[in-house]
């Protein structure tokens, strides 16, 4: 819409031609002309000019409401910016309605199945109305430390009040102004509130709390002041330095966040059109020397003269990218462990259709690591490869260990599992979203995708785990703030999830989630029971200190399960960082014990803290299991001839 031009106001007309309205009355006297007042005597270099004497009655009438040019400008361009806002809004949601209408409705309206949960932890609240009473009675008490530190304040007394620890409230004002700084604590003591009363259910089956537990959170979190534009400062301040352009711009990201979704809201979290695979991102040299319908194969030029003789062949998840690893060059572990002198190979998965949907994790053992050995040794002529699998990728090396070792195949040397569960008893958060009532939700979306998993139906959940971090912190910076996505490589690939194959995924969550099959010895493939015991080879588990998707004691207690020399190393930070933490960096921690007794915590007791990354002790422990030193391979020089540069063609195809 474009802005009308800002005229001067008309000049008033004469008192006799003024027309008088209808019913006000009228002065009898007369108005008096006024008379033009001579203009002050021109200055001399012999007489300064005088100082201008005050008019203490023009400021004494001055009208208080009158706007001057400047300010009628501004005032116009807000108004314009806040309808322009409303109007792209609207047309936003009504597109997004119309795209909607022909769609089937919601399978359930309550999918993860909360209700249930909410029930029996109310049950038992109910049933012991002491326990209530006494919520009741710490709230009240809360709430009157609060007024009585907010009426103090208001008084002018001084009067301390609780820091802003929480990103939400970091700015300034959430603490200096005394009307904010009320509703940034009364929300806080109320969301508190909720959460420990909710936690603290009695007699509940400890899965039902927590899914109620979830959900509290989740709704608390939703409605922090800090999400709603009357009530954030920070996004008040910009739409008034911005004279509601940042509304406006907000706006528009938010219509642009629905288009993208095809009319479902699919929050920006990093301006994706910065990045390209194999251009900014995922850009090691190296050649794709192998593909078939499950995997491409890639090996990584040498950085070295020399290379260790057993190759390293690496297992990513099949749920992301692998380019994790090779993001940028200075945070890029493939390109570290080439320069470590090892030869590295990576399985790039391909991204399922619906060609895939019968798949199972039998597909993934046979065709996909037993294949993939199979032509790394061929390419090296190495008798033994060492092996990494991150994720739900070490899931899978795991199980095929304990096959392979059933079996007397002795092809892989070592194996290295990175943020990796076989033991799902203590899975985390994501225990919540495999009972049977959300299986069969998933089943359903399945079926209806032509049988796999569509890729955002993944992130959707994962970002639901972290919502404050990933869902909120968005939308108050991309909507209420009107702020681009940053330009944040790591975000880039985790909005670019994989498709799944319906029979692979159900098998693993009702598998593993589920009945936690592969740690009670029940979990088959082909007709076998896989039995990690009998894994006697070296294994190194490296598990993160706040890693919300595979938990510390989960990763410790998979360590346990198996049979041969166990090293288990405990890093900082989560799921992502605490994994790709080059050393160069000097960011973190990590925590070494060479024993592995029967709990965590007892490990933790005498463990021995080192600063910064884990992946120097790691290439230590792995380089004695690695050979001699060999010339260096090239990979377009191996029995495999080359098919692409890296990384290949399967990274590339989005969900």
């Amino acid at each position: 819409m474009a802005k009308r031009p800002t005229k001067a106001p008309p000049a008033p007309l004469p008192a006799a031609a003024a027309p008088r309205k209808s019913g006000r009355p009228t002065s009898a006297k007369p108005r008096a002309k006024k008379v033009a007042a001579p203009p002050p005597p021109e200055p001399t270099p012999e007489s300064p000019a005088a100082p201008e004497a005050p008019q203490p009655e023009a400021q004494a009438t001055a009208d208080p409401f009158a706007f001057g040019a400047e300010q009628r400008q501004m005032l116009e361009t807000l108004s314009l910016n806040l309808a322009k806002a409303a109007m792209t809004a609207q047309s936003a949601i009504a597109e997004a309605a119309l795209s909607q209408a022909d769609r089937p409705a919601a399978l359930s309206p309550d999918p993860f199945n909360i209700a249930p949960a909410m029930t029996s932890v109310m049950t038992s609240l109910a049933a012991r109305p002491e326990r209530l009473f006494q919520a009741q009675a710490d709230l009240f008490g809360r709430y009157m430390d609060l007024w009585s530190t907010t009426t103090r304040r208001a008084m002018g007394e001084e009067a301390p009040t609780a820091p802003a620890t929480d990103k939400r409230f970091k700015d300034p004002a959430w603490t200096e102004n005394p009307v904010f700084d009320v509703m940034r604590q009364s929300y806080l003591v109320t969301s508190d509130w909720m959460n420990r009363l909710v936690a603290g259910a009695e007699d509940v089956d400890p899965r039902t709390r927590r899914r109620a537990e979830f959900f509290t959170k989740l709704l608390t979190d939703a409605f922090s002041p800090s999400n709603f534009l009357a009530s954030n400062p920070a996004a008040l301040k910009a739409l008034a330095e911005t004279n509601g352009e940042s509304l406006v711009k907000g706006m528009q990201n938010f219509a642009a966040d629905l288009e993208r979704g095809n009319g479902k809201l699919k929050i920006s979290q990093a301006d994706y059109d910065r990045f390209k695979v194999g251009e900014n991102v995922a850009t090691a040299p190296g050649q794709v020397v192998w593909r078939d319908e499950l995997f491409e194969l890639l090996q990584y030029d040498p950085a070295t003269e020399t290379q260790h003789a057993i190759p390293l062949l690496i297992f990513p998840p099949w749920i992301n990218k692998f380019y994790i690893m090779d993001l940028q060059p200075a945070n890029s572990l493939i390109r570290w462990l080439t320069a470590q002198g090892f030869t590295v190979f990576v399985a790039s998965w391909v991204n399922p259709d619906r060609d895939k949907a019968g798949y199972a994790f039998e597909e993934y053992m046979e065709r996909g690591v037993y294949r993939a050995v199979e032509k790394v040794l061929e390419q090296t002529g190495a008798p033994h490869a060492n092996t990494v699998g991150y994720c739900i990728g070490g899931t899978l090396l795991g199980a095929t260990l304990a096959r392979m070792a059933a079996h007397g195949d002795e092809r892989i040397a070592s194996a290295t599992f990175f943020a990796a569960q076989h033991d799902f008893a203590e899975a985390g958060d994501l225990l919540l979203f495999t009972d049977e009532h959300w299986l069969n939700e998933i089943e359903q979306q399945m079926d209806a995708a032509g049988g796999v998993l569509p890729g955002a139906a993944m992130a959707d959940t994962f970002n639901a785990l972290r919502a404050n971090d990933l869902i909120w912190s968005f939308f108050v910076s991309n909507y209420l703030m009107g702020k681009d996505p940053p330009a944040f490589d790591l975000l880039f690939w985790n909005a670019d999830q994989t498709r799944m194959p319906k029979r692979l995924h159900l098998d693993y969550l009702r598998q593993m989630y589920g009945r936690n099959a592969l740690a009670q010895g029940e979990f088959e493939v082909g007709g076998e029971r896989i039995d990690l015991s009998k894994v006697t080879i070296p294994l190194y588990f490296q598990a993160s200190r706040e890693d919300h998707i595979a938990p510390m004691n989960s990763v410790y207690r998979s360590a346990r399960l198996f049979g041969g020399p166990v090293t288990y190393t405990l890093a900082g930070s989560g799921h992502i960082a605490g994994v790709i933490n080059p050393p160069s960096a000097g960011k973190y921690q990590h925590w070494t014990n060479a024993a592995l007794p029967e709990t965590l915590q007892e490990w933790q007791a005498d463990a021995q803290q080192h600063p910064g990354s884990w992946w120097n002790h790691w290439a230590a422990w792995l380089r004695p299991l690695s050979g001699d030193q060999v010339p260096a391979r090239d990979p377009k020089s191996g029995p495999l001839p080359p098919i692409e540069p890296a990384p290949g063609a399967y990274v590339k195809v989005k969900s």
